[in-house]
């Protein structure tokens, strides 16, 4: 019908004539309280907005010189952080001569990375990035 028709009969009944679908070709309208209407849509999106899971990036220090307790230690935490659905940053800064020697931070990470039993997928490789080896890591489907 057209949108007068359909304006009147609104009118008539005291309610409001409300675009559903206004791309549509005819536009899609309806007969309803606005008033409701909007405030059943504000009620919906806040229903998806407290269902929805904000993801965190959390970061875990290690040093290029760590040993195997302290390194398990960390692996542990990793993995409780992973299990609440976060990332994990997992970075080195290297001081000093260990410059020099950013391969065996790289190695560090490698380690650190299988230490944590397949219940890690690794996002971003190993990099060195400055003083900095960073990687990153997210919880295994």
């Amino acid at each position: 019908m057209s949108a007068r028709e359909a304006l009147a009969i609104a009118e008539e009944e005291g309610l409001d004539l409300v675009k559903i679908s206004p791309n549509a070709v005819p536009p899609v309208c309806k007969v309803m309280n606005y008033g409701k209407f909007k405030f059943e849509q504000a009620k919906k999106e806040k229903e998806n907005r407290k269902n929805q899971k904000v993801v965190e990036l959390k970061e875990i220090y290690l040093s290029m010189t760590i040993d195997i307790g302290d390194m398990n230690v960390k692996a542990k935490k990793t993995l409780e952080i992973l299990g609440d659905g976060n990332k994990v940053k997992v970075s080195i800064r290297m001081r000093g001569r260990q410059m020099a020697h950013a391969t065996m931070g790289v190695d560090v990470m490698r380690r650190f990375f299988e230490m944590l039993g397949g219940k890690a997928v690794m996002d971003k490789e190993p990099k060195t990035e400055g003083r900095n080896i960073m990687m990153i890591l997210s919880p295994a489907k």
